[in-house]
């Protein structure tokens, strides 16, 4: 079993990426690439959902009563994910606005 510490730098990790294909998205249609800004989104999904995976394994865990001693990684993870998956949900939004202009 992972620590919890690398269980944190996992969610860091896609996260990370997740976060990245939304801007990178958001700068695909703002060139007017609609086609790669939406591949960058369901790459941004796919990172995301990668991170989701962890967090659940970590709830049910709890859920289970196999707690775990919390660190400030893993606080950090969960605030990188749930920005991160704020960021591709503002993209996904603005990617519309510059497909409607």
């Amino acid at each position: 079993m992972q620590s919890m510490t690398e269980i944190a730098f996992q969610i860091i990790l896609f996260a990370g990426n997740g976060k990245s294909s939304a801007m990178e998205a958001i700068q695909e249609a703002k060139e007017g690439d609609f086609e790669a800004a939406d591949a960058k989104i369901t790459e941004a999904n796919e990172e995301l959902s990668r991170a989701h995976r962890f967090q659940t394994d970590l709830l049910q865990q709890e859920a289970r009563g196999d707690s775990k001693d919390i660190n400030l990684i893993l606080i950090h993870s969960q605030d990188h994910l749930m920005t991160s998956m704020t960021v591709r949900d503002l993209a996904i939004e603005i990617i519309e606005i510059y497909r409607n202009k």
